[in-house]
């Protein structure tokens, strides 16, 4: 019997699959080393729903809420979702560029986007965040580690904190560390 393999052209078999149309190709030559955290919830600190998968795949309905019409035309997405009870969605191929990051910079090199994956966490910058997502990304960051020459951890608020503070002071850098047993070199930016 065979089995399918864990990674398919940078799909994680584990994941729940929903396409964005939000991503293109990454430089040539470019090593996926960067892993950012992020955090999104739509409206902000409403969780549950469907609307930030609708936001990641251009299909959110403006009119459902007041504050979605400040997201009217803006195109973004993620590698991957982490909703509050743990399920993982995919959403750009890990061997693409995500839209995730924006005007970013980490440790000298611009364009964050092109050398890293972005994973958001449903949640608000300062709130905590679910055991549940801990785990979820206790389980995939060693998969994506073992996929793609990661080097670095950081939050959004590390490569954009002019603009961003997300995942911000709710999420735990420590527990994750402790969790995956590595080096401070990974989390350089705490």
């Amino acid at each position: 019997m065979s089995r399918r393999p864990v990674w398919h052209q940078g799909r994680y078999r584990f994941a729940h699959a929903v396409a964005s149309p939000n991503f293109g190709p990454r430089p040539a030559a470019t090593g996926i080393d960067l892993l950012v955290i992020h955090a999104i919830s739509l409206p902000p600190g409403i969780y549950g729903g469907d609307y930030v998968q609708d936001f990641f795949t251009n299909r959110l309905d403006h009119h459902a809420h007041p504050y979605f019409e400040t997201l009217r035309d803006v195109k973004v997405s993620a590698h991957f979702y982490v909703r509050r009870g743990g399920e993982l969605m995919q959403f750009v191929s890990c061997d693409d560029r995500a839209w995730h990051a924006g005007a970013s910079i980490y440790a000298g090199r611009s364009n964050c986007n092109d050398f890293s994956i972005g994973i958001e966490l449903e949640g608000l910058d300062g709130d905590t965040f679910s055991r549940e997502q801990y785990e979820c990304l206790i389980a995939l960051v060693p998969m994506l580690a073992q996929q793609y020459p990661l080097k670095h951890i950081c939050g959004h608020e590390h490569i954009a904190p002019d603009r961003k503070k997300d995942p911000g002071e709710g999420f735990s850098w420590p527990v994750l560390q402790a969790a995956l047993g590595w080096s401070d070199e990974f989390f350089s930016v705490k």
